[in-house]
C-alpha cells in the first residue's frame, strides 16, 4: 500500500505538468526586449490631459459590469480608473509580474477600500487569470516589455469570455526605445491566433490603441507551431 502511495505521489507532478504546455515550447520573440524600469510610464505628454484612460475605455466598450484585466498594472494608474467605470458589480483584475509593484498596489486597493479589484501576479508567459473570465483586457505602454509574448497571448485568449477585446496601447517606435511598431504587434498578435478588429491613433501624443479580437480555445496553435516575427517589420 505504502509503495502504491509513493507511485502515485510521484506521477501527480507528472500530470499536472503536462495540463499545460512545456515552457520550451513557445518561441522567443525575434526582435529585443524592453527592460521593465518603473512601475509608471513617464515618457511623453501628461496623461490626464490627453484622457489616456477615458480614449482607452470608449476605444474599447468598457461598460459597468465588465470584467477588465490590467495586464502590467504597474502602479495601478488604470486600475483605479477602470475601478470607477465598471463599477460594484464589475471586476478589475490588476496583473503584473513584479512582486515589488503589487504590494505597492494591494496597499493602496486596501486604503481605497475598492472590493471590486483583484490583484494578480503572473509571469511573463501567462497572466495567471481564470479562464473565461474576462470581457476585456488592456496592456498599456508594456507589450514592449512582455519577454514571452507568444506564452502571454496564447494564455489571455483563454481568459477571454466570447466577444472578448484585448486592447494594446503602445508607441509606433522600436521595442528597445519603448515601443512596439503596429505592423510588428498586429504580426506576432495574429501568429497566437488574434484578429485586428480596429486600430487608432490616440489623442495627445500618448501613442496608438489597436484592439484585437482572441481565437477560441479550439482555435489556438499548438505552442511549437507558433512562427516568431521578425523584429525589422
Amino acid at each position: 500500500m505504502r509503495t502504491a502511495l509513493l507511485v502515485l505521489a510521484c506521477a501527480l507532478p507528472l500530470v499536472a505538468q503536462a495540463a499545460a504546455p512545456p515552457r520550451a515550447a513557445f518561441p522567443a520573440p525575434d526582435r529585443p526586449v524592453a527592460e521593465i524600469v518603473s512601475p509608471i510610464w513617464s515618457s511623453g505628454p501628461d496623461r490626464d490631459a490627453a484622457d489616456e484612460s477615458g480614449q482607452i475605455v470608449r476605444g474599447l466598450g468598457i461598460r459597468p459590469g465588465m470584467a477588465v484585466a490590467d495586464i502590467g498594472a504597474g502602479s495601478g494608474y488604470h486600475t483605479f480608473k477602470l475601478s470607477k467605470v465598471v463599477g460594484p458589480k464589475g471586476k478589475v483584475y490588476a496583473q503584473d509580474v513584479t512582486q515589488a509593484y503589487l504590494a505597492g498596489l494591494r496597499q493602496e486597493v486596501a486604503r481605497r477600500k475598492l472590493s471590486n479589484v483583484e490583484v494578480v501576479l503572473g509571469t511573463a508567459e501567462n497572466p495567471g487569470l481564470k479562464p473565461a473570465t474576462l470581457d476585456r483586457a488592456i496592456l498599456v505602454h508594456m507589450y514592449h516589455e512582455i519577454a514571452q509574448p507568444y506564452g502571454l497571448l496564447w494564455h489571455l485568449a483563454a481568459a477571454l469570455r466570447p466577444g472578448g477585446r484585448v486592447g494594446i496601447v503602445d508607441l509606433d517606435r522600436q521595442p528597445e526605445q519603448h515601443g512596439t511598431p503596429p505592423a510588428l504587434l498586429r504580426c506576432e498578435l495574429e501568429a497566437v491566433g488574434y484578429r485586428q478588429v480596429s486600430f487608432a491613433e490616440l489623442q495627445g501624443g500618448v501613442g496608438y490603441l489597436a484592439v484585437f479580437e482572441p481565437p477560441a480555445a479550439a482555435a489556438l496553435p499548438e505552442p511549437a507551431a507558433i512562427r516568431p516575427c521578425r523584429g525589422s517589420r
